[in-house]
């Protein structure tokens, strides 16, 4: 028997039972249409993460102050007072570096512009922070030099911000608003960068480093310093520079650890993407485990179709059929559902990825390589589902079969 044969007999098996035939290639549909999806949302979450990194600064290095210790207990990184305003300026004198942004935080700041309100974190910084943590002015001006060295109370919004307030840029861009009830006067929106949640970067308020000192914390010690290096190839070069410079200014003995930590970009980008790339394993497991689920649907419903078939195989062995030709008949029944399941699991994969991705707050779109892989792994099932169905049939004795009842 001819494969041509064996397809259209297998067409014709198909199409006298249509409804056992659509239960049974419902899982593939569901397992392919599963992975295609996952494995688009998996590729747009590695995607943002590393968009989002990129975004936060050009090849940047952020240096953080050590944790605090009170009554035994230490507190978290930043919350300790050994990075000041001397140390961002002794950074900016080494070789390799073209911008420092020193960067002294208040956690909680209410912002009210008439009669709305919102609460964000505010960061007194300096000019150089636009170019540090790579930040666009969307409306207005970033800040400048001189209402650093003045101490103006001017403030740059994040886009989130000024969507909190109920503004446009536009509209806020010259107004008065406070912050914990001190005047402020806007002066700038930034570029939205995109992100949600705790760590948006762009709900956020930028105000002189020597206006927050003077009128907020008092203290002359910084959170953090960011530094944006020349030539990302010496990011390690100037990393290990700095902390001998603040090793060093800091009077720490060779056997004390640093009151400070380092992370560069690189090192936030690796995390990312194996983050994400667990993630992505992730999903793609729970779709194979749908995919597989449907390739035992597919055993299963051969080997029935094998038992209801046992005086047709013997008929068809008496008459002439060899093993092969009968095997073959079932394991092209078993593609031809795969194959079909597989590819309308595939149109709908691809119609859902998206909305999905919308879901979850994921840029998502379908891949080739998903795509690819979801219909490999569909045929793949098919055939190992549909061998030992097709095996045994092909095994049947003729004189058996023809007597089974």
């Amino acid at each position: 028997m001819s494969y041509a044969e064996a397809l259209r007999l297998a067409l014709r098996r198909l199409r006298t039972n249509p409804l056992r035939t659509f239960l049974t290639t419902l899982g593939v549909i569901i397992g392919v249409g599963s992975l295609v999806a996952l494995i688009g949302v998996g590729q747009g979450t590695q995607t943002a993460l590393t968009s989002r990194i990129a975004g936060l600064g050009t090849n940047l290095l952020s240096i953080t102050a050590g944790g605090s210790v009170s009554g035994g207990i230490r507190g978290a990184a930043g919350t300790a007072s050994t990075l000041t305003i001397a140390d961002a300026n002794a950074i900016a004198k080494l070789p390799g570096i073209s911008a420092v942004a020193p960067e002294m935080s208040v956690s909680s700041a209410v912002i009210v512009d008439g009669r709305q309100n919102t609460t964000t974190s505010m960061t007194g910084t300096t000019a150089a922070e636009a170019l540090v943590r790579n930040y666009q002015i969307q409306t207005g001006t970033f800040l400048t030099d001189l209402a650093v060295s003045k101490g103006l109370r001017v403030a740059i919004l994040g886009p989130t911000t000024v969507a909190n307030l109920n503004l446009s840029p536009a509209e806020v861009v010259g107004t008065n608003v406070t912050i914990n009830g001190i005047p402020f006067t806007v002066i700038g929106v930034t570029q939205p960068k995109g992100g949600s949640g705790f760590s948006n970067p762009d709900d956020f308020v930028f105000t002189p480093i020597s206006a927050v000192q003077s009128r907020f914390t008092g203290a002359a010690s910084l959170r953090t310093i960011g530094v944006s290096v020349t030539d990302p190839n010496k990011i390690d070069v100037v990393s290990s520079e700095i902390t001998s410079l603040l090793r060093l200014r800091h009077q720490l003995a060779s056997s004390t650890s640093s009151d400070f930590s380092m992370a560069s970009q690189n090192q936030l980008l690796s995390v990312a993407s194996s983050t994400s790339a667990t993630l992505k394993n992730f999903l793609i497991g729970i779709a194979a485990i749908a995919l597989l689920v449907g390739g035992i649907g597919i055993a299963n419903t051969m080997l029935v179709s094998v038992r209801e078939r046992v005086r047709e195989i013997g008929t068809r062995k008496a008459i002439g059929a060899r093993r092969r030709d009968i095997g073959r008949q079932f394991l092209v029944e078993a593609i031809i559902v795969t194959l079909g399941g597989a590819v309308i699991g595939v149109l709908i994969g691809m119609a859902v990825t998206g909305p999905v991705g919308n879901a979850v707050s994921v840029p998502a779109k379908p891949s080739l390589a998903g795509i690819g892989l979801a219909f490999g792994s569909a045929l793949v099932v098919g055939v190992v589902a549909g061998y030992w169905p097709a095996r045994q049939a092909a095994r049947l004795d003729p004189v058996e079969a023809l007597r089974y009842e």
